[in-house]
């Protein structure tokens, strides 16, 4: 493929990582969050912050508790949406497509790169689900902590990830007298094609 198509193939990508390490550069904590915004199978939004853990031309991953509200909509429905902002840049992104699990090899090394703690919280924490007093889970991070008390700690079969593959990309830049700026990406089954849209 010539050059000037491959780059125009993988435009959304090269102008996501020119603002991604802008962000990274200019935010004071958290570039990498993100919103996500899952649905029930019955069509019931919700949205929660989490936060990007890797990102290339096959998608955009993040990881969870698999029995978990966000874990449970998108095995009921793999279609979800992406939403970065940057308040100190201006800028926002959207990103629409179609999740998938990570490969096991995938989550055990991302898993293994995480703090102690961290792993530990994984196992105990029953995430989405009711929890009567803070001390339960205390004494679940403890009891967690006695079963094992040396690395490396396994990850928990229900912990894993996801890769949103990406259809739709939107760049959107503020611009004075809101007049803002929004760029489109989307991915017609072949290519991306590119537009703009009124503010």
């Amino acid at each position: 493929m010539p050059e000037a198509a491959t780059a125009f193939v993988r435009a959304p990508f090269i102008l996501f990582g020119e603002w991604f390490a802008a962000a990274v550069a200019a935010e004071p904590r958290d570039a990498n969050a993100m919103t996500l915004a899952t649905c029930s199978a019955d069509g019931a939004p919700s949205a929660r912050t989490v936060l990007l853990k890797g990102w290339d031309e096959r998608g955009f991953v993040f990881y969870t508790n698999l029995e978990s509200r966000k874990g449970a909509e998108l095995a009921a429905n793999p279609r979800a949406a992406l939403l970065f902002y940057w308040k100190s840049l201006s800028r926002q992104i959207r990103i629409e497509g179609t999740t998938s699990p990570v490969s096991a090899r995938e989550a055990d090394a991302y898993h293994a790169s995480r703090p102690r703690l961290s792993q530990i919280g994984a196992w105990a924490s029953e995430q989405s689900r009711p929890l009567a007093a803070r001390a339960d889970l205390e004494a679940r991070v403890a009891a967690f902590e006695a079963r094992y008390p040396a690395d490396p700690v396994p990850r928990p079969p229900f912990w894993s990830g996801f890769r949103l593959t990406p259809a739709r990309f939107e760049f959107w830049q503020e611009r004075p007298f809101r007049l803002h700026e929004r760029r489109i990406f989307a991915h017609d089954g072949i290519e991306w094609q590119t537009g703009m849209l009124y503010p």
